[in-house]
């Protein structure tokens, strides 16, 4: 990928209302994201509204600033992004990168937990990371107070990747300096926010969702039922991969999620050895490898201006305002998955529909609704 391209994927990606999963969208039908650039204006267009791609400029700042960070790009496409991440449909079409870029092609095992985790969970937490490491395995977390801390801590000797949910020009919680410069030095800090990004409650679900794409199996230690970590470890199941669970005390609410998560059918974990043995049952961590790899999204290229027309309203027949997957929205229109991917561009660019994690869609908040 030339400097060019790469350049206008960073101005794709950090153009407003335009997310990964539209990211790869557009360069499946267009195949270049300067073509993809080009054809945003126009699509949008159609709706009556006007979204503007981030300037060649901006996005020259970006670099610039990043370099002066230590940190570089991961970019969709390029034959050193992960290829056991850019399988789902919602891969971050750009990450910024400090640290030892390598561990993320390094097999690789979540660990979260509560904030407010017990000093046992810490302990827990801060050895099993260890040990994982000492067997091979980066381990992946979020930075945050509590498990996260403890985990990062236990394994900065072995490898250990901290994913944020803001720029990584802002270190969040700001307590976690050092620690974040431990990481940069000896692990790897990722992130698929642009410089300056604050951190805000509505980007940590993305985040999460992060951590479990990266990791072949997620191990939550301590978590309330309604926490971040339910949040990953759904993510996790979703996605096929592995959640084990520690069990704790029913008398302890920073022991209910994961009581439930077993209860669901998640693997309880009582030692560092059930760990290994059920990576060695089920094969998860396997190695993986860069280069190239098919894109998870398919794109039906040849549809006619017509043909999109007419499936337009048809979908938008089908739609309601509560998020149904592209999947099953396929199924029940009976056209294929690369047809309904290039209707739904449109109509998401146009603002006819609005896109949901887990490749969902609704009709647009904004949009009336006929009613027969």
């Amino acid at each position: 990928m030339d400097t060019h391209e790469r350049i206008n994927r960073i101005r794709l990606s950090r153009t407003p209302q335009i997310g990964p999963v539209t990211c790869q969208l557009l360069i499946a039908r267009y195949k270049t994201a300067s073509k993809a650039i080009d054809a945003v204006a126009e699509l949008s267009a159609k709706g009556g509204r006007r979204i503007t791609p981030v300037s060649r400029q901006i996005v020259e700042q970006e670099i610039e600033a990043n370099e002066k960070l230590g940190a570089s790009f991961l970019i969709w496409g390029d034959p050193d992004y992960p290829s056991h991440l850019a399988r789902f449909s919602d891969a971050p079409f750009v990450l910024s990168a400090i640290g030892h870029k390598h561990l993320v092609n390094k097999p690789g095992l979540g660990i979260v937990g509560a904030r407010n985790a017990s000093m046992n969970a810490c302990k827990l937490a801060h050895s099993y990371a260890r040990q994982i490491g000492n067997g091979g395995y980066t381990i992946i977390s979020g930075l945050a107070r509590g498990i996260d801390k403890a985990s990062h801590e236990g394994s900065l000797a072995t490898g250990t990747i901290a994913v944020l949910a803001n720029g990584l020009d802002h270190i969040y919680p700001a307590d976690h300096e050092e620690l974040f410069n431990q990481i940069a030095q000896q692990g790897l800090i990722l992130s698929e926010r642009a410089l300056g990004t604050k951190p805000n409650a509505r980007l940590f679900p993305a985040r999460n969702r992060l951590i479990a794409s990266l990791s072949r199996a997620v191990l939550i230690v301590e978590a309330a039922r309604n926490s971040g970590s339910m949040i990953t470890a759904r993510e996790a199941a979703d996605r096929g991969v592995d959640v084990l669970a520690i069990p704790g005390s029913p008398l302890d609410p920073r022991s209910a999620g994961c009581n439930q998560l077993i209860k669901d059918g998640a693997y309880l974990v009582q030692s560092v050895d059930d760990i290994f043995a059920h990576i060695e049952n089920q094969g998860t961590l396997g190695t993986t490898e860069t280069g190239d790899y098919t894109p998870y999204l398919e794109m039906d290229t040849e549809i006619s201006s017509q043909q999109i027309d007419e499936l337009k309203d048809k979908l938008l027949e089908c739609l309601s305002h509560d998020p149904i997957s592209v999947d099953e929205l396929a199924r029940f229109c009976h056209v294929s998955a690369g047809m309904i991917n290039a209707v739904i561009l449109e109509l998401e660019l146009s603002g006819g529909i609005q896109r949901h994690y887990g490749n969902k869609v609704s009709r647009a908040i904004d949009m009336p609704q006929s009613i027969d």
